[in-house]
């Protein structure tokens, strides 16, 4: 209900990811080999660029008015929190582009197995890009700058996810099995989801103190 109140800050994320991935089959021109072999890099990175966008949201409006801190003194334990808030940004900010990137990676010419691969690999890499955002987005919360300061925490930890994830549709592309790179995001995934929560808890509460 909250996001629908503002769905300009919601619709903005998926407008990024849809004007960055178009923007370079225009640029580049009809050539298909070319389009192709850009493809994975390209769906990834603007994944990436549009979750970043949206992380500055994920605690920093609960954190002004003083919710941040009621739920922290909530009984329910701090670690489902989070992954509750954690979970509603992936629904609401990260789940669009998993949606749109298929039709969007018909602009570059992919056949409908690599559009599947797409869709597979954002599926699995997309909910690490937002549990590893939120340590991020709650180590920064309420200093100057935070949006540069949590590009500079995250970037280097989102580098695995981007390699496996445009790894599986490049190898998808080649006629290669795309399964070992969704499998090691899979295991990332896993691993995020156990350590994630409790690293972004503990940041919260030195944010909130």
């Amino acid at each position: 209900m909250l996001a629908w109140r503002r769905r300009a800050d919601v619709l903005a994320t998926l407008f990024f990811f849809v004007i960055v991935v178009s923007l370079f089959p225009l640029g580049i021109g009809p050539e298909r080999e070319i389009l192709r072999t850009i493809a994975p890099g390209v769906v990834w990175v603007a994944a990436l660029l549009a979750s970043m966008l949206s992380l500055g949201r994920l605690f920093g409006n609960d954190y002004q008015d003083g919710s941040l801190e009621q739920l922290l003194l909530t009984p329910l334990p701090h670690y489902l929190v989070v992954l509750a808030k954690i979970f509603s940004h992936w629904v609401i900010s990260e789940l669009p582009l998993v949606i749109v990137a298929p039709l969007l990676g018909v602009q570059f010419g992919l056949s409908q197995n690599t559009l599947g691969v797409i869709a597979f690999s954002l599926l699995l890499g997309t909910p690490v890009l937002s549990l590893i955002g939120a340590i991020g987005a709650a180590l920064t919360l309420g200093l100057r700058a935070a949006n540069v300061l949590v590009a500079l925490l995250v970037l280097p930890l989102y580098i695995p996810v981007l390699i496996f994830g445009a790894g599986a549709v490049s190898a998808s592309l080649l006629g290669l099995d795309a399964q070992p790179y969704l499998l090691l995001l899979g295991a990332i995934l896993l691993v995020s989801l156990v350590f994630a929560p409790w690293a972004t808890s503990a940041a919260l509460r030195i944010s909130v103190e």
